[in-house]
Formats: C-alpha cells, sequence, structure tokens
C-alpha cells in the first residue's frame, strides 16, 4: 500500500487482517496497559495501525476503564516562562505514561478560574494539577467535595499535596548572599502575600536578616504582582526611600527586571550602585545586559514529580508534599557591589 488509508474506512478489523491476529489482540495491544500481548506484536500491530491511519477510539476505551487519559492544569498565564517550562515538564511526563493534558488560564483571578475549571471537568479530566492557589481559595476544598484528585505546584496550601521550591530557604539564600556583600539597608519587591511563593520567600529573607541583627523595615518591603511593570512600581517606591536601598531582593525574575528599568531612569547603575536578585533563574536572566543573580528554581523536577504525584494519587496512593532545593546563581548584578561582609 502506498499511503494510509483514510481513517473512516479503516476499523480495528482491517488492522487485525493486515497482522494476521484476532481484533481483541489489536485492541489490546493498541490499548495503554499492553497485558498478554508480546512486545513484537505490540511493535507490529500499532506500526500497521499507523500505516492505514488508524485511530483508537478513545471515547469508547474511557467508557470502559472509567478513565480519559486526560490530564487537567490551571495555570494563572503561560505568557510567564516560568508557568510555561513548569508546563511543558508536567505535559511531558504525562505523555510518557500515556496521558493528554489539557491547559487552562485563569489569570489569577478566583472567577476565572472557577470557569476554567468547571470546563476541564465538563471534559471529564481525570485529575488536576494546579498551579494557582492562594490563600483563602475555595478551589481545594470544592475538589475534595467532588472527589476528584489534584496536586498543587509552584504553591502550596495547607495540607494539600504540592510540589514546590523550599521557598523559606530561597529566602534565605538571598539574604545570605547580601550579608555576605556587605548590605545592611536592603529592599524587598515581595510579590502577594496570599501566595505561599510571595510570603515566604518574603519570610526567609526577613527572618535571615533578624538572625544577623538587621531589622529590615516594613516601609522596604513592598507587595507587588508578579510581572514586569509591577516590579518597576515597587522599586520606584523602594528608591524613593531615605536611606536608599543599596540591595533589592525580587520575589522573581520579572520584578527584578521591572526594578532594573526603574534603576536606569534614576541614573543608578545596576549591581555598583544597587544590587538586585531575582528569583526562579529564567533563561533570560544570564544573557542581561547585566546578567542577573537568581535564586534558582528546579522548574522542570517540578513539573515532572507533579504529574508523578498525581498519577500515585489516581492509582489510590497518598503521596506526601515534596519541597525541592533552591540554589543561588551569583551573577554581575550582585557581585559589583557590596562592601564586605558583615559580622553576624
Amino acid at each position: 500500500m502506498n499511503g494510509p488509508v483514510a481513517s473512516s474506512r479503516v476499523t480495528l478489523s482491517t488492522v487485525a487482517s493486515r497482522a494476521g491476529v484476532h481484533p481483541s489482540t489489536v485492541s489490546r495491544a493498541l490499548s495503554d496497559d499492553p497485558v498478554g500481548v508480546s512486545k513484537r506484536t505490540v511493535a507490529r500491530v500499532r506500526g500497521i495501525a499507523d500505516e492505514l491511519g488508524y485511530f483508537r477510539d478513545i471515547t469508547g476505551a474511557s467508557l470502559r476503564t472509567g478513565r480519559t487519559r486526560m490530564i487537567g492544569v490551571l495555570v494563572p498565564r503561560l505568557t510567564d516562562v516560568v508557568l510555561a517550562q513548569i508546563y511543558e515538564s508536567i505535559d511531558d511526563a504525562a505523555r510518557a505514561a500515556g496521558y493528554n493534558t489539557v491547559v487552562a488560564n485563569t489569570r489569577d483571578d478566583p472567577a476565572v478560574q472557577r470557569l476554567r475549571l468547571d470546563g476541564l471537568l465538563s471534559r471529564r479530566v481525570d485529575g488536576l494539577i494546579v498551579c494557582d492557589l492562594r490563600d483563602g481559595d475555595e478551589l481545594a476544598d470544592h475538589l475534595l467535595a467532588l472527589g476528584v484528585p489534584f496536586v498543587l505546584t509552584m504553591r502550596r496550601v495547607g495540607r494539600h499535596p504540592s510540589v514546590t521550591t523550599d521557598d523559606l530557604e530561597g529566602g534565605r539564600l538571598a539574604a545570605e548572599h547580601f550579608l555576605e556583600l556587605g548590605h545592611s539597608v536592603v529592599g524587598v519587591i515581595a510579590g502577594d502575600p496570599l501566595t505561599s511563593t510571595g510570603r515566604e520567600r518574603r519570610n526567609g529573607f526577613v527572618g535571615r536578616y533578624a538572625e544577623a541583627g538587621i531589622t529590615v523595615s516594613a516601609h522596604y518591603i513592598v507587595d507587588s504582582a508578579f510581572d514586569v511593570d509591577s516590579g518597576r512600581s515597587a522599586a520606584e517606591i523602594l528608591l524613593s526611600l531615605k536611606p536608599q536601598p543599596s540591595a533589592v531582593f525580587a520575589i522573581n525574575d520579572f520584578t527584578a527586571i521591572g526594578a532594573i528599568g526603574a534603576l536606569r531612569e534614576h541614573g543608578l547603575e545596576l549591581g555598583r550602585d544597587v544590587a538586585v536578585l531575582g528569583y526562579n533563574d529564567v533563561p533570560i536572566a544570564a544573557q542581561l545586559s547585566v546578567p542577573l543573580s537568581s535564586i534558582r528554581s528546579p522548574l522542570d523536577d517540578m513539573g515532572r514529580l507533579s504529574t508523578e504525584m498525581l498519577l500515585t494519587r489516581l492509582d489510590g496512593g497518598h503521596p506526601c508534599s515534596i519541597r525541592l532545593s533552591p540554589t543561588l546563581v551569583a551573577r554581575e548584578s550582585t557581585l559589583l557591589s557590596g562592601v564586605g561582609p558583615l559580622s553576624r
């Protein structure tokens, strides 16, 4: 045969006839768990099915197994490269396990989040990975009431199963770096206090400074969103303070980039007049004209482990939450500054 037969004219029996096996063997060979069929036969049947352009009836299979083999993923926005990287890892791990993913943007808006959730549930996803939960959100309790398995990633809330970076430790690493460089007057672009990322990164940073005998005044801690414009606005507030901070810890790399823009507008030199440290270490951080120091989060691991944790839950398991270790990546945006270690 010179090309695939149109899938509308190809049946299970067509594939079975070409392969010289019973249709039930074809059905098992094309399933996600081909029990009782040799690897050689599975490979041959699947090759013939591809050649003929035959596609398994997923709807029928889901009715028999009670699963759609689809995972829903809720994210604030995929324009955020951090979330895009996590989602790509989620999707890779899901496909390796025989699942497809469906992603929905919530724009960090509870009303939009509920609409997107209803849309995913209407598609009968087997479970959910949620990247946008905040303190006080009712979504997790709603999913529990519905009996829908879910895993939180990036942000955590309460005791719900989650895969996150140890953001408290990440904040401490940022403070250690500034302390080693001799910065005693520091500012924090703190993110949203209702998110675990914002709260824990801030608390880790401020707590480590307190251990060194230095109080970071509340005036030097500015709440923000997580985008570039919010970082710029927060930095404007910090730069108006007297004394001006010699170093700024930003809740993520995008707010750090916004802060860099504010420094430029004030005629200040990044890394010499004011040090700036971000969080997550997105690829662009190392490519800036003055490379940005950042706390690196293991984003690929976060996505992969979230998928694995959800699959464990789908199989009836009760996995424990995971906190991944962050690391400091020091570059010129902080290393050009500093007067020497503070005693502590």
